[in-house]
């Protein structure tokens, strides 16, 4: 059995809602991050390389033919497939930091699309001013299904400051609260495996985001990326990274501790050789997965712990 079977997941979700699954597609709208743009700081979170998830041809396309490109490399890869509505997916750096009118007319463009039925923004807590959450309220009173993408990383401070964040979880707990308050729905990423943490901090980061209340969840293993600051330490033998085994083994205990009405978006990631350097494991699509559905299939599903 699947993913599905033990997770109450994002696909899973959308295929009730809509009579099938969804695809989200990637747009890079040519946003910065104040981390980066020397608003906050210079250099970005120690691991971040967004190259290793960017579109390069994103430099030359505009919006409109960035989804057009997608949808087509979707069809050609699974003609099969029944996937005839879309996500438009603004992910690269900070999708919410720019004026106000630009952001209006990036996400107009793509939600004109006829065959868009969502729209996810992702973003950092400290970049949501109250008049972009009224614009994503429109969008989704509009008939529009929206999600904010929230990058918390981790709920603990000291870590969030030793990875050059820029914010702190109280930040993350204000954005959340006033997001909620317009009736849209939250997706907070986080990651396992940051410096200095372990299995008990995770469990103490899914506890504080859930008593904030949150719709759904993404997980992340650390990757150590090319071009990041993390990368230097790691090839200084100062990082040592989670083992497949470890982190299966923390997924399944928070999604057993997660509220089966919680949405999981992702629960592992991998990234492409020579941008990944490590671990090995996250070279491989699979890895994570199989690894996660073995240890739910041993000792339990999505809220197996609270029920």
């Amino acid at each position: 059995m699947g993913l599905d079977a033990y997770v109450n997941t994002f696909g899973a979700v959308c295929k009730a809602q809509y009579g099938t699954r969804l695809r989200k597609l990637t747009i890079d709208a040519k946003f910065t991050c104040p981390n980066r743009d020397g608003t906050l700081g210079r250099g970005g979170c120690t691991f971040c390389n967004v190259a290793s998830f960017s579109h390069q041809t994103a430099d030359v396309l505009s919006i409109t033919e960035q989804l057009e490109q997608g949808k087509n490399r979707y069809r050609e890869a699974k003609p099969r497939a029944q996937a005839d509505k879309f996500i438009a997916y603004f992910q690269a750096y900070t999708s919410t930091y720019d004026e106000y009118q630009v952001l209006m007319a990036k996400y107009d463009e793509a939600v004109k699309d006829g065959d868009i039925v969502g729209l996810c923004v992702g973003t950092r807590p400290d970049c949501v001013p109250d008049k972009v959450l009224d614009l994503l309220a429109s969008y989704q009173a509009n008939g529009i299904d929206v999600w904010l993408e929230l990058g918390l990383q981790t709920a603990k401070d000291e870590t969030l400051r030793k990875i050059n964040r820029g914010h702190d979880f109280a930040c993350y707990c204000d954005t959340v609260s006033r997001a909620r308050a317009r009736g849209l729905k939250v997706c907070t990423h986080l990651i396992l495996g940051l410096p200095d943490e372990t299995h008990h901090d995770y469990m103490m980061t899914l506890a504080a985001v859930l008593q904030q209340g949150v719709d759904g969840l993404k997980l992340h293993p650390l990757h150590i990326v090319e071009g990041s600051t993390m990368a230097k330490s790691w090839r200084s033998g100062r990082l040592p990274l989670l083992s497949l085994e470890d982190y299966a083994y923390s997924v399944g205990e928070m999604i057993r501790h997660t509220p089966q009405a919680v949405i999981y978006h992702r629960v592992t990631a991998y990234a492409k050789k020579p941008m990944l350097l490590a671990p090995d494991w996250c070279a491989y699509r699979w890895n994570g997965l199989v690894a996660i559905v073995d240890n739910l299939q041993r000792y339990g599903g999505q809220g197996h712990v609270l029920a």
